[in-house]
């Protein structure tokens, strides 16, 4: 019987009526947190999944995870849910933006806290996410920013450390990013004298 349930988790037919996507996203969740094995991040990973499965994110087929990856996952986190993945309702990566992408990656991975294999996944799929043309929370699939705020600072303490004004996150990264390569955009000397704040450190609702 779980065998047949967890199965279908993460495969939902098209839904036009909106009350029956949001059940079926919460459902998603609730059953993936009833399996979870109680990992720090095992509740941020079923809010991506679970927004993911129908749609509400920017994240490719399998959240941009290698199928070893995406497997280990499920594996690691919701034991007993058979992964799933359906290339044809989520979109592709571009490969042209990989180069961009690995630099992500290796930026979050420079600063991880080093306590399990989720952070190297979690590094990965917030970099796949950054393709994306929203907020970052919003094309992870979270349910609000602060489930970000809380996924950089368990897994990239040392990162997040450097957020202390709370930019907001995707632009954080790509500040850091383009400092580290001696890029820089801004024309502003500074962030308190600079005119346009509102676009680094608005809300992000």
């Amino acid at each position: 019987m779980m065998a047949t349930a967890t199965a279908q988790i993460l495969q939902f037919p098209n839904m036009n009526n909106l009350n029956r996507l949001l059940a079926s996203r919460d459902g998603t969740y609730a059953r993936l947190m009833a399996v979870a094995t109680g990992g720090r991040n095992s509740h941020i990973i079923a809010s991506m999944l679970a927004n993911w499965s129908v749609g509400g994110s920017a994240l490719p087929a399998r959240l941009g995870l290698s199928r070893a990856a995406y497997r280990a996952l499920f594996v690691s986190h919701f034991p007993g849910v058979q992964w799933h993945e359906d290339p044809a309702r989520h979109g592709e990566i571009d490969f042209g933006r990989l180069p961009e992408r690995d630099d992500l990656v290796k930026l979050m991975l420079d600063a991880r806290a080093g306590v399990d294999e989720s952070e190297v996944w979690l590094a990965e799929i917030v970099a796949a996410a950054c393709m994306g043309r929203d907020h970052l929370w919003q094309d992870l699939g979270l349910f609000s920013r602060q489930e970000l705020s809380e996924l950089m600072q368990l897994n990239f303490p040392a990162l997040a450390a450097l957020n202390d004004r709370d930019m907001k996150w995707k632009k954080f990264l790509y500040k850091q990013l383009c400092e580290q390569q001696g890029i820089y955009v801004c024309r502003a000397p500074s962030c308190d004298v600079c005119t346009d704040q509102r676009v680094c450190f608005g809300p992000e609702d």
